[in-house]
């Protein structure tokens, strides 16, 4: 007789043999792509398991017979298994992985010419080839470390470290931003380690130039780091000198030209340590990086008596004048993923920033900044150091909210301080693209950088955007819902002088508000509703500012 649990089996065998991916006959290559993108990246989350190669080979599999099912081909999915090699490259450093890589870019340039993956590959095969520099600023490659994947190491490790100074963090490269009164340094490193730091001199003293001292431990000089004097040459700072200091650390002495006070904090993931300088005489703002939009010319608006205010500018005096708002994502970084799966973050937070600047120009007569017009990638705190160095009033950043809950909706406000519920610590963990762990250790630095910074008056107009958007969109839509303000300790906030907060304008996740963000009418009102709340948070702080000449007048008799 045949034994019955060998039919069993055998039954079972030859079903799951004929049908092998049944499981996922429901789901499009599209949603098989992106649910096996998100094990994906909680796979890069977890430090144990990113040790193991069979776990990285296991997501391999899994990509590769995405796009083999896919009858065109499926040009992220082939991407996504060349940036697999690429990454295990650099844990292994052997040279199949490398190979490996290389080949698989060198098919998505080949076989989707016309993908936005195609400049990916080209960029991820330059990377390989080690011709990226890493002094400049390099903002298309930081926007790449920005997305929501935790990496386990830095893009710009290409090769095995050399004998001398073997398994040191490597410091890889300075960035600067300035304007008279204000400079930003972030030291970029690839991975994390210890610091100290120290003035030395006395600014006092013609023979004794003052001079700031940042010692990193277990460290040595990237290869391709300018060795010897960086030139800055503002008005706050001469020069910046890394070296070798010992074996074991590098040392970056900055040389100060004029100096008020500092403060220094390291950001994760990847590892940059972050220097904000102040000067004793603030100046006129300079700078011309980034290229503003030419301001608008506003809109008369009438005031109780039929006065005219052709210059509320003017009018607000010690008030709002200047207000930098801030696109989320950008370039490579495409930001959360729509319902629609042609729908990205970075494209919709664009359309929006570009609207809400036109309104504030109009409406309330500021003078408005973009940190992008363009789909260009920026580090989150190339962003803050922007709104810092144009002496910006109000700094406002606009994202789109996602969820693993499609039918997760509403709006919600921020402003930086301390998370207080998980809610809020996994949005910021998505925005700054980290972990929650990161998130974690990164409160225990806040209560140092909150001390100056405009926590109160952040709340308020947190306050005052999100009641506005609310009230005005509820009376134009159905099932408009407010989450409320919270807080939160977001990258991108931290550092800046000024109010800050931070949109998520509504849930790029959900099908009804995917719609609604790619609709032109809705985003109009979405910005005029933006645009009451700012002018509601001006009043209430500044009560004179929309007052006419006559008006004041009136009132000081």
């Amino acid at each position: 007789m045949i034994n019955k649990k060998f039919l069993t089996y055998s039954l079972v065998f030859f079903f799951v043999s004929i049908f092998p991916v049944s499981s996922g006959l429901s789901l499009t290559a599209e949603e098989q792509y992106h649910k096996t993108l998100s094990a994906y990246k909680k796979f890069l989350e977890n430090p144990e398991k990113i040790k193991h190669r069979d776990k990285w080979l296991f997501y391999l599999n899994k990509f590769q017979i995405i796009h083999k099912q896919t009858p065109s081909g499926h040009p992220a999915a082939l991407y996504t298994t060349g940036e697999i090699y690429q990454k295990l490259y650099r844990l292994s450093f052997k040279p199949s992985d490398k190979k490996e890589a290389i080949t698989i870019f060198d098919r998505v340039i080949k076989h989707f010419p016309r993908s936005e993956y195609r400049r990916k590959a080209e960029e991820s095969l330059r990377i390989l080839s080690g011709g990226e520099s890493r002094i400049k600023p390099e903002k298309e490659k930081i926007s790449e470390k920005q997305k929501g994947i935790k990496k386990p190491l830095k893009e710009s490790v290409e090769k095995p470290p050399q004998p001398v100074g073997k398994g040191k963090v490597a410091v890889n490269g300075l960035r600067i931003w300035s304007n008279p009164s204000y400079t930003r340094i972030v030291i970029d490193a690839d991975n994390e380690t210890s610091y100290r730091h120290k003035l030395i001199g006395d600014d006092t003293v013609g023979d004794k130039p003052l001079q700031l001292q940042i010692d990193f431990d277990n460290s040595r000089l990237g290869e391709n780091l300018n060795k010897g004097v960086i030139p800055i040459n503002d008005d706050l700072l001469t020069d910046a000198k890394p070296s070798q200091h010992t074996p074991d650390s590098v040392r970056v002495v900055i040389d100060i030209k004029s100096f008020k006070t500092y403060k220094i904090f390291s950001l994760k993931n990847p590892f940059k340590t972050i220097i904000d300088v102040w000067g004793k005489e603030a100046k006129s703002v300079t700078s011309s990086e980034p290229t503003p939009e030419p301001p608008e010319p506003p809109s008369p608006i009438p005031t109780k008596k039929g006065k005219m205010v052709h210059d509320l500018a003017k009018q607000l005096a010690l008030g709002v004048k200047r207000i930098v708002i801030d696109a989320g994502h950008g370039g490579k970084d495409v930001g959360a993923v729509g319902y629609y799966g042609s729908v990205y973050e970075k494209h919709v937070t664009l359309e929006l920033a570009k609207k809400l600047a036109q309104k504030i120009r109009q409406r309330l007569g500021c003078e408005v900044f973009l940190t992008r017009t363009t789909d260009k990638g920026l580090s989150l705190e190339e962003r803050t150091a922007i709104a810092n160095t144009k002496n910006a009033d109000l700094f406002i950043s606009i994202h789109t909210n996602a969820s693993k809950n499609r039918d997760a909706h509403g709006l919600e406000t921020y402003f930086l301080n301390l998370a207080t519920d998980d809610s809020a610590i996994l949005v910021a963990a998505r925005e700054n693209a980290t972990s929650r762990k990161n998130i974690s250790d990164l409160q225990t630095i806040l209560h140092d950088l909150m001390k100056n910074s405009k926590i109160n008056e952040s709340s308020r107009l947190a306050a005052h955007v999100q009641n506005a958007m609310y009230r005005n969109l509820r009376a134009r839509y159905s099932a408009i819902k407010s989450k409320g303000v919270k807080q939160a300790p977001f990258y991108v906030l931290m550092g800046a002088q000024m109010p800050s907060i931070l949109i998520e304008t509504s849930f790029i996740s959900n099908k009804r508000e995917c719609e609604r963000l790619n609709n032109p009418a809705y985003q109009d009102a979405l910005c005029e509703s933006i645009v009451s709340g700012i002018s509601k948070y001006i009043k209430e702080t500044h009560p004179t500012a929309f007052m006419t000449d006559e008006t004041a007048d009136d009132n000081a008799g």
